[in-house]
């Protein structure tokens, strides 16, 4: 006997944003306490514009989410239903899928890091210079995308109810990690899990940082695959090229614009382009950056 199709409507009628509405509330009482506190310490962790900028990139990506959800869950059931086998929703599925899906999302991470395209997808979260609780609501609008990378999970025969619950404790679990407050952690917590400190060297822009700590949860995936950095010296945030704006859609869409605009002046190299290192190509734009400014100042001190 086969085993038993999950229909779309079975999926819908499951009402997965309860955890969402009720973390949210935490969550924003979170970020006022560290605001507070920051202030008092004078830490400048938090700007208005910035903090703004980052609550409208979230709240769209929330619209945008429930625009597609229907998508999303279609793409699931169907990978799911052609899969001949199954993986009975027990408490050990779920550990077992947080343990798959976290591996998955280290790779989806990385490979977002590595590749322009994907790094459209993904360079909102890193474009603030400050890194607070607000900075883990930069969620791009085009990262359902990504959803690409963790169909393995589902063609594994994982229930796509337990695909969707650990899905979101995986985003939720991102959010205590965007604080300066938090130092280091007792040193087995630092070994397995992704913690604050891991997370603030991912986000800086260092030279010694960039490109290292991809793990969601577990910081495991790093130490085993090459990409582990410990914190030493201060992060520096942001992004390589700055974006120098606190317009959300400008700061979800401005990567996208670039690569479009590289593929149409050299169309021959598209493929080379959109799957090319983006810091590569941020470091080369900043020094023409450099070589213009330099420029204009020589020859308005010549004149």
């Amino acid at each position: 006997m086969g085993k038993e199709k999950v229909t779309l409507e079975q999926i819908t009628q499951l009402d997965f944003n309860t955890v969402i509405w009720i973390a949210a509330p935490i969550m924003f009482a979170l970020v006022g306490l560290e605001y507070f506190i920051t202030t008092r310490k004078n830490m400048n962790a938090y700007t208005g514009k910035d903090f703004l900028a980052s609550a409208a990139i979230g709240f769209g990506n929330l619209f945008v989410n429930g625009l597609t959800k229907i998508g999303v869950f279609s793409i699931i059931v169907f990978f799911y239903n052609i899969t001949p086998w199954s993986i009975p929703p027990t408490w050990w599925s779920y550990l077992l899928c947080l343990v798959v899906l976290d591996f998955c999302r280290y790779w989806a991470h990385r490979i977002a890091h590595e590749q322009r395209f994907w790094w459209s997808t993904h360079v909102v979260h890193h474009s603030s210079e400050h890194y607070n609780f607000s900075v883990s609501f930069r969620l791009s609008w085009t990262q359902n995308l990504k959803l690409v990378f963790f169909l393995p999970v589902i063609m594994m025969g994982f229930d796509p109810v337990v695909f969707f619950i650990i899905h979101q404790i995986e985003v939720l679990y991102q959010f205590w990690i965007h604080t300066e407050l938090i130092r280091k952690l007792p040193k087995p917590i630092e070994f397995i899990f992704t913690t604050p400190s891991h997370h603030r060297v991912h986000h800086a822009k260092n030279d010694k940082y960039i490109d290292k700590n991809y793990g969601s949860t577990f910081i495991i995936w790093d130490r085993i695959f090459g990409t582990f950095q410990p914190e030493e010296e201060q992060p520096v945030y942001g992004i390589t090229k700055p974006v120098n704006s606190y317009n959300p859609v400008v700061l979800v869409f401005h990567a996208w614009g670039d690569l479009i605009k590289d593929i149409y002046k050299r169309p021959t190299k598209a493929l080379q382009i959109m799957f090319g290192s983006p810091t590569d190509w941020e470091r080369e734009e900043m020094k023409k950056r450099e070589v213009k400014t330099t420029t204009r100042k020589a020859t308005k001190q010549a004149a």
